[in-house]
């Protein structure tokens, strides 16, 4: 699988560029003595948060469904979203790499299955989505990975090819979704790891 032509190197966001990470979320949220992984799957695989997602719900709706749903309290709602952004710190050097692939020439960009207010305050807290050349979020455009569709849509809108084109996620099933339609595939585990493997499909940073 040689990758000398590869022209276009695309981030995932959550657990590539910052943390993701749903248990201490609801930790911080419910406290210790809740269970974590019932709250979590109940919250964020549940349909207000695919909603969410894809863009069909704002923020202040899906509170508004966890309040009937899952009973929550109006403080339980604003704690959640709090700490669904405050929580979303930067993973150390991956920032320094996307920096290095847009200085070695190639064109950087983001797939992401996110909700425009995560968005919002990643653009507030943080600098590097100034670094893309262009993102398809999923809340934009109403899909989720691994669909086909949001891979097609990502080359569509930026008129990349596939062949030329390399993709980063943390999730196994969201690289090979990638893969699926002919784009090159990495699963992130750190961004020392990620790099590596940039350079073995020849990409020169």
């Amino acid at each position: 699988m040689s990758s000398v032509n590869v022209k276009n190197i695309v981030f995932d966001i959550g657990n590539v560029v910052v943390r993701w990470a749903p248990l201490e979320i609801i930790r911080l949220t419910f406290g210790e003595s809740c269970s974590a992984e019932d709250k979590a799957k109940s919250i964020f695989q549940s349909e207000t948060w695919l909603s969410l997602n894809k863009g069909l719900l704002t923020e202040n709706e899906a509170k508004a469904q966890y309040k009937e749903t899952l009973g929550l309290t109006d403080l339980e709602c604003e704690r959640l979203f709090y700490y669904v952004k405050q929580t979303q710190i930067l993973i150390f050097g991956s920032v320094d790499l996307i920096k290095r692939c847009k200085s070695a020439g190639y064109n950087v960009l983001a797939l992401t299955d996110n909700v425009h207010e995560i968005v919002s305050h990643l653009k507030t807290a943080y600098t590097f989505w100034g670094l893309f050349d262009g993102a398809i979020v999923s809340a934009e455009v109403g899909l989720l990975k691994p669909q086909r569709e949001i891979y097609l849509s990502l080359l569509s809108q930026y008129d990349l090819n596939a062949a030329e084109t390399v993709f980063i996620d943390d999730m196994l099933y969201n690289v090979q979704g990638a893969e699926s339609v002919g784009i090159k595939g990495i699963q992130f585990e750190s961004a020392f790891q990620c790099e590596q493997a940039l350079r073995s499909l020849g990409i020169q940073l």
